[in-house]
C-alpha cells in the first residue's frame, strides 16, 4: 500500500536519521555553555544548517540509491520514495538540491559571523552529502561512508558548532566530536550489516562488504567503546569532573544493542537495532552537553 503524498516526502527525508544529525550540535553548544560564550543566533543556525545538509543527503542518496540499483525489491530496509515511485526520482533531487541551497543561506550568515573558514567547511560539507552517492566516484559505494560519517557527523559538526561562538577549538570540543562521530559511524555499520547482501548485488561496495559480517560486527563493538571512552576514563583518572560521565547512563542500552548485533544478526532484527543506535546516539550526546554545560 502506497503512503500518502506526505508520507512519501517524510520516508524520503527520513526524519528518524535526523537525531543522530543533532546530536554533536548539543555537544557543541554544551561546551560553548561551559567556556561562557554560548550564542543562540549561531547555534541555531548551525543546527538548521546541519539538518538541511543531512536532509539534503537523505534525498540525494534516495536519488541515487535509486539510480544505481541499490534500492531494489531484495532490499530489508524501509522503503524508498524513488525505488517505490512514490515521488518522480528528478523531483527527489530537485529537494536535494533545495534542502542544500537552504543550508547555504545560513551559512553565509554563520560566515559573516565566524569568518571564512566556515565557508570551507559548508562548501566541503555540501560536497560531501553529494558525492556520498552522487558523481564519478561515490564515496559510499567504495568503502568510504564510515570516515566520511566520523567526519561529518562527528568531528565537523561539533567542532564547527563551537567555532560559530567563539572562533577557536579547544581540545575537549575535538574530543566530543570524536565521541559522536563513533557512535554515528556505528549507525552507519548497523544499516551496512542489514544491507550487506543486497549492496554486493548492487557493486555498492561499503566497507562491510569489503571486510565481512564478523569483522562488521566487531566494527560496531569497537565503536561504542571507544564513544563512552573518551568522557569516562578520564572522569574515572580524576582529570575531568564527574558531570562528564553522565553518558554512562546509556551504557545498558549500548550493550543491549552490542549484543544484539553479535547474536540477533537477521536483517529485520538489524532495523530495530539501527533506531536503538541513532537514539543512542542521541541520548549519549544530549548527556554529554548536559554534563559539559554542568561542569
Amino acid at each position: 500500500m502506497s503512503p500518502t503524498r506526505t508520507g512519501a516526502w517524510v520516508a524520503a527525508i527520513r526524519p528518524k536519521t535526523l537525531p543522530v544529525g543533532a546530536a554533536p550540535i548539543l555537544v557543541g553548544c554544551g561546551f560553548a555553555w561551559r567556556y561562557d560564550v554560548f550564542d543562540p543566533l549561531p547555534a541555531l543556525a548551525a543546527l538548521f544548517g546541519a539538518l538541511l545538509i543531512q536532509i539534503g543527503t537523505n534525498l540525494s542518496n534516495d536519488y541515487y540509491d535509486h539510480k544505481r540499483g541499490a534500492d531494489n525489491a531484495q532490499r530489508t530496509g524501509p522503503a524508498r520514495a524513488s525505488a517505490s515511485g512514490w515521488i518522480q526520482p528528478n523531483t527527489v533531487l530537485g529537494a536535494a538540491v533545495a534542502a542544500f541551497a537552504l543550508s547555504t543561506v545560513l551559512g553565509l550568515y554563520l560566515v559573516y559571523v565566524a569568518g571564512w573558514p566556515i565557508l570551507v567547511v559548508g562548501i566541503v560539507s555540501i560536497l560531501g552529502g553529494y558525492l556520498y552517492t552522487g558523481g564519478p566516484y561515490p564515496l559510499g559505494y567504495h568503502g568510504w561512508g564510515d570516515l566520511f560519517v566520523f567526519v561529518f557527523f562527528g568531528i565537523v559538526a561539533t567542532t564547527g558548532t563551537y567555532y560559530v561562538q567563539d572562533q577557536s577549538i579547544p581540545h575537549g570540543v575535538l574530543l566530543g566530536g570524536a565521541a559522536m562521530g563513533f557512535l554515528a559511524t556505528a549507525v552507519l555499520a548497523v544499516n551496512n550489516l542489514r544491507d550487506i547482501d543486497t549492496d554486493r548485488a548492487a557493486g555498492k561496495r561499503t566497507l562491510a562488504v569489503k571486510i565481512g559480517r564478523r569483522a562488521t560486527q566487531i566494527e560496531f563493538g569497537a565503536l561504542l567503546i571507544l564513544a563512552f571512552a573518551i568522557p569516562i576514563i578520564p572522569v574515572a583518572q580524576g582529570r575531568l569532573p564527574w558531570m562528564f560521565a553522565l553518558p554512562g547512563a546509556t551504557l545498558p542500552i549500548a550493550l543491549y544493542l552490542a549484543h544484539q548485533v553479535y547474536h540477533h544478526p537477521e536483517p529485520q532484527n538489524l532495523n530495530r537495532v539501527l533506531a536503538g543506535t541513532g537514539l543512542l546516539t542521541f541520548l549519549f550526546g544530549a548527556l554529554f552537553a548536559i554534563g559539559a554545560a554542568l561542569a
